[in-house]
């Protein structure tokens, strides 16, 4: 089973919760160590890890063991010091009418390691903060400023739009371009 996670300062993350050993790392650990690795810090307080559905269960269960309360309302987990932990669904569209979908945690595609973590390829995250944005306008200034402080701490240019799903290829360009200038 493995799970990919948007940690505290919103970039996401990926760990391996080992079928032989189960475990859930401290939910701060992880985040401090990503948000160093990519210089990147949000004020956001919630962690959304990505799963397969058939592993919603195992992860249910191993949160419960490690003292994690489910808010049915909410629909979302809360760690014991009150950080949110919500799950999205590998398969599902990233967002409202997105031909884009959240990617399996697996493979070299849609991971790669980290400060020893297992995390998100920037590609994929980028992919899911469009797609998210262009389909709920709630959450399209929070998503874009994600995309435009990546495009500049990795000072990123329009030829890595070549990464990203063609549906959001235009959307990424004109993001850079008014981020860089640059109109390639």
């Amino acid at each position: 089973m493995k799970c990919l996670a948007t940690s505290l300062c919103g970039i996401s993350l990926c760990f391996a919760i080992k079928s032989s050993k189960p475990r859930v790392l401290p939910i701060r650990s992880v985040a401090k160590l990503r948000c160093a690795s990519i210089g990147y810090q949000r004020n956001t307080t919630d962690v959304d890890w990505i799963i397969n559905a058939a592993d919603s269960a195992k992860v249910k269960e191993l949160l419960i063991a490690a003292s994690f309360e489910w808010d049915d309302e909410l629909k979302e987990f809360r760690s014991s010091s009150g950080v949110p932990v919500k799950f999205l669904i590998a398969g599902q569209h990233a967002g409202k009418g997105a031909e884009v979908k959240i990617p399996e945690p697996t493979g070299d595609l849609n991971v790669e390691e980290r400060d020893g973590l297992k995390v998100v390829r920037l590609s994929r995250l980028i992919e899911m903060k469009i797609a998210c944005g262009m389909g709920n306008p709630r959450r399209t200034h929070k998503d874009f400023a994600d995309v435009v402080e990546l495009i500049a701490i990795r000072k990123l240019d329009s030829s890595f739009a070549r990464h990203l799903h063609k549906s959001l290829r235009p959307t990424f360009r004109e993001l850079v371009h008014r981020v860089t200038g640059d109109a390639t």
